[in-house]
């Protein structure tokens, strides 16, 4: 059961104490209160766990200060959608907005290697107006011999060129939960000159107790990426059990799955499923299309395959991207037959500009023949 205060209702106020008492009558009932920010305002919600079954919604919705009451399904509990118009799990983070109506690119290496690379990808993310950045400092690979990441080490410069080109937002991978302190020890030494946002890649899709630990600290938004083998209702649960921790400031990320029938790209791109995480969740969501397609090509109308699986995720709402750039490719110690050149960031930039504002189009369509729809029909009669 969910309990949706009031606007005006102070979540430390007599009201929320009395909703509280009122609830904990029924034996075995936990609360947990969180606040959701939306692009109006923020919603208080009070998260009722256990047996609700007992408990009458009328007498919780008849309270002073309750807004309504919702009940939830056994799925997605606290990242479900359970009704249609319920708010989304939009969240603010370094004066930056996340949620299913906004749009954001992250840009960048998918290894850290040299000062130099990084300078020149930001040089070039601030000529472009990117703010958003994603950099890998730890890299699980398939190949123990291949490069790891510089992990902790490259912190500190990583940290203060992001300040110094004002990149408000670094999506980067942690593998274990020393990664979180490490990033967050680092991040604390050099003055929090930009934001982090935590990523659980692929492989530690179901690594349940790296699941917990990012989802226990509140201090910094995590992207989860699909697993690359497993369903889309496993991917859900593993969200479940980091939002189940207390963090609730989760963006789920589409990458592609693991099959032969996706060649000759890397991965079959599951873009398609931009609507259906939106339907069932009311988290925002992001693609990955340079890890879905694995390489650089363009087709006969000279458009490059990245291009294009990153608009098939943009026109279907997808609110976020995950993409690969590199100054020198072929000099990348991770990925670099998969990035896309600085050459190439403007091009890109604009190509996703055009594309958004398609599937804005389309979503205002969509929106006049519904009302259309809902609008009575009125027969005229002939005399």
């Amino acid at each position: 059961m969910i309990v949706i205060l009031k606007p005006d209702i102070d979540p430390s106020g007599p009201e929320v104490q009395r909703i509280l008492e009122t609830l904990h009558y029924y034996q075995g009932i936990t609360t947990r209160i969180s606040g959701i920010t939306g692009l109006e305002r923020k919603v208080i919600e009070i998260y009722v766990i256990g047996d609700t079954s007992r408990i009458p919604d009328e007498e919780i919705a008849s309270l002073p200060g309750v807004e309504r009451v919702v009940r939830v399904s056994k799925k997605y509990r606290l990242i479900g959608r359970h009704t249609e118009d319920q708010e989304g799990l939009g969240f603010t983070y370094n004066g930056l907005y996340f949620s299913q109506d906004t749009f954001h690119i992250f840009a960048g290496l998918c290894a850290v290697d040299t000062p130099e690379h990084v300078e020149m990808m930001f040089a070039a993310m601030r000529e472009v107006g990117l703010e958003t950045a994603r950099m890998g400092v730890y890299k699980p690979r398939t190949n123990p011999y291949s490069f790891q990441g510089h992990g902790r080490k490259c912190l500190p410069w990583l940290l203060e060129l992001a300040g110094k080109y004002g990149i408000r937002c670094i999506a980067m991978e942690v593998c274990k939960e020393s990664h979180i302190d490490e990033i967050f020890e680092e991040w604390e030494r050099a003055g929090r000159p930009t934001g982090i946002m935590l990523q659980i890649g692929t492989r530690n899709a179901q690594n349940f107790e790296l699941l917990k630990a990012v989802g226990s600290q509140n201090e910094f938004p995590v992207l989860y990426k699909r697993g690359m083998g497993i369903t889309i209702e496993e991917s859900l649960n593993a969200c479940e059990y980091i939002a189940s921790e207390g963090n609730r400031n989760i963006i789920f990320c589409l990458r592609g799955v693991k099959t032969n029938l996706g060649e000759p790209h890397r991965n079959l791109v599951d873009f398609a499923h931009v609507p259906v995480i939106k339907s069932q969740t009311r988290l925002p969501v992001c693609v990955d299309p340079t890890h879905s397609v694995g390489r650089r090509h363009a087709g006969p109308d000279g458009i490059q395959e990245i291009f294009h699986a990153a608009a098939q995720g943009v026109i279907a709402g997808a609110n976020m991207l995950l993409v690969e750039f590199h100054p020198r490719p072929e000099k990348a110690l991770c990925d670099g037959p998969q990035a896309l050149t600085l050459e190439e960031l403007p091009h890109f930039v604009e190509d996703m500009k055009i594309v958004r504002e398609a599937y804005l189009q389309r979503k205002d369509l969509a929106s006049r023949y519904a009302l259309q729809a809902m609008a009575p029909k009125v027969t005229t009669i002939k005399f």
